[in-house]
This record gives C-alpha cells, sequence and structure tokens, in this order.
C-alpha cells in the first residue's frame, strides 16, 4: 500500500494526473477548471495569451454539444520544478450524434511549470498533423 502512495506522488505522476483532469474538464465543457492548470503568463501559438485561451475554449464549448480530446501517448520530461509534455491530439466537436461535425488533429509541446505547488502550463505550441 505505501509503495502505491508514493509513486502517486511524483512529479511525472502529479503532472499526468492534471494533464487527465484538464483534459476531462475540457471535454465535460467546465472552463474554469481546464482553466486552473494554465499559468496566469501563459503563452502559446500566435500571440494567444491567457484570456484569449480561455475564450477559444469557451466558444468551443458554446458552439459544440460534445466535445473530445483523444491524446496519444504522453512524452513527459520533468526536470526539477519545471517540465514538458509533448502529445498528438485528435480534437473532435460536435452535436453529440454518433459522428462529430468536425475534428482536427495536431502535434502539441507543452512547457509547464510549478506555481504554489501545484503544476500549470505556462507555455504551449501546436502544428497541425494532416
Amino acid at each position: 500500500m505505501g509503495l502505491v502512495a508514493c509513486t502517486t506522488d511524483t512529479p511525472e505522476a502529479q503532472l499526468r494526473q492534471r494533464f487527465d483532469d484538464m483534459q476531462a474538464a475540457a471535454e465535460e465543457g467546465r472552463v474554469g477548471d481546464f482553466m486552473d492548470g494554465v499559468s496566469r503568463d501563459f503563452s502559446g501559438d500566435g500571440g494567444m495569451d491567457h484570456a484569449a485561451l480561455h475564450n477559444l475554449l469557451k466558444m468551443h464549448t458554446l458552439a459544440n454539444a460534445r466535445i473530445g480530446a483523444t491524446t496519444g501517448p504522453l512524452d513527459v520530461r520533468v526536470d526539477g520544478e519545471s517540465a514538458s509534455v509533448a502529445f498528438h491530439v485528435l480534437l473532435t466537436g460536435g452535436n453529440g450524434r454518433l459522428l462529430p461535425g468536425q475534428a482536427s488533429t495536431y502535434e502539441v509541446t507543452t512547457a509547464w511549470h510549478r506555481e504554489d505547488g501545484d503544476w500549470r502550463v505556462y507555455h504551449a505550441q501546436w502544428e497541425d498533423a494532416r
């Protein structure tokens, strides 16, 4: 029992859990919960900042009855209080019927650091994986 507790307390395990929680929040339309994992000093492709990311997620949540985010294996690298997570993602959106109305695939690289003891993403870059 003690070995299991120790394993889940590793920085990598904590980061993977944060990532999973954020993915679930995005798919369930809980934008605020997703944004809890995003640093206030976030920057992304095209000059995206924290507010722009929030607005983008909110827009997709309002425009789609169902959102999906299917990731491939995570390449997690932790270096002290900083980390990176790279992954392939299939994003889908639609009205909740059998097939999604839209789908896009991306290669994503994210940079993370600890803020107040929690992992938060502070940078992301992505490119179309077609």
